[in-house]
């Protein structure tokens, strides 16, 4: 069997009679100052597919060191939230030129140097991460060595990252004051993992708004945003028939939907009729007749886009500026809230 010979862009560059340099600007995705025209680029356009050329990234790469791969760091999809969103950021990662290279990272620190170390082989033009929390450490590192981050859906106080998230204490708050104004009296809080900014922010906003209407928190379970976890936490607080919550707010749809199906089987409590429920994030499952579940819409469109144009702003312009943007939660009222008026 004769081995193919690779066909390169002087092989090219000859068949349409143009220079090499012609070659590489006309196939780059940055625009240059000496680009080719239309003329000269059609002509080599055809002179590639007639030769069947393909130019070659990681060369490229060598000479522009920039490979034009963002990395994304995730923890978990299993929520659907992060599936939306790891699809929207691909989405829009590409058409703003780059290539989305997906990591799964581990869900504490422990073995995330390596990840990050792995990732970092591939060159990678900056970070974005979703369901992960960097260490100070880590973010120190990448901060040293000129690499851009963007928190997505989560926040970091650390000098030199710049993070998109929802308004999270905001939502915290008016699922609070939806649970007062609505007449409920035992209100319970079932939140995420507390190692996460947007579970600590969500409780944080919540507490505080039950505290300034002079309602003491009736009962309190962490589900660590896992849903055997959530499980087990709903059962215990609703274990004595006498004692049982008549609103349950929860960190993030994911779990609230385990919540009402568990307590339904288990307990045959039906729902708003027993308690309330409030969740988090809006997911698509969240609207389903059987949930209905009332929820704060996290606004995942203009999430991936402002994360995506902080990244781009950084690699394509340089830009050092800093930025921390807090998107406002929209409250989706459904049928899992009844009033106890």
């Amino acid at each position: 069997m004769v081995k193919r010979t690779k066909v390169t862009s002087i092989d090219v560059a000859r068949h349409a009679g143009v220079s090499q340099s012609a070659v590489s600007r006309a196939f780059s995705r940055v625009p240059t100052q000496s680009g080719v025209s239309a003329n000269v680029k059609k002509k080599i356009f055809q002179a590639a597919n007639e030769l069947g050329y393909r130019p070659n990234a990681i060369a490229r790469s060598l000479i522009t060191q920039r490979s034009n791969i963002v990395a994304l760091l995730f923890s978990y999809l299993d929520n659907q939230f992060y599936a939306l969103a790891l699809e929207k950021l691909c989405i829009e990662l590409q058409e703003r030129g780059f290539h989305a290279l997906v990591f799964m990272m581990p869900s504490t620190d422990t073995g995330e140097a390596e990840a990050v170390s792995e990732l970092l082989e591939y060159q990678v033009d900056g970070i974005i991460t979703a369901s992960v929390e960097l260490s100070s450490t880590l973010c120190a590192f990448c901060v040293k060595h000129d690499i851009p981050i963007v928190m997505f859906n989560r926040f970091q106080d650390h000098e030199g990252i710049s993070s998109v998230t929802t308004d999270n204490v905001a939502g915290g708050r008016i699922a609070a004051r939806h649970f007062v104004e609505t007449g409920h009296k035992r209100i319970s809080l079932l939140s995420g993992w507390q190692g996460s900014s947007t579970s600590r922010d969500r409780q944080f906003g919540f507490e505080a708004e039950l505290r300034d209407k002079e309602v003491a928190l009736f009962s309190h379970e962490v589900g660590h945003f896992d849903l055997e976890l959530a499980k087990q936490a709903a059962l215990k607080m609703f274990a004595d028939p006498d004692g049982r919550p008549d609103a349950l707010f929860v960190a993030n749809d994911y779990m609230a939907i385990e919540v009402m199906s568990t307590l339904r089987q288990n307990y045959g409590l039906e729902i708003p009729k027993d308690f309330s429920v409030i969740g988090f994030d809006d997911t698509p499952i969240a609207a389903l007749p059987e949930f209905s579940l009332t929820t704060l819409r996290q606004p995942i469109n203009q999430l991936v886009a402002s994360s995506v144009r902080l990244m781009n702003s950084m690699i394509k312009d340089g830009m050092e500026e800093i930025e921390n943007i807090a998107l406002a939660p929209k409250f989706i009222e459904r049928g899992s809230v009844k009033s106890r008026h």
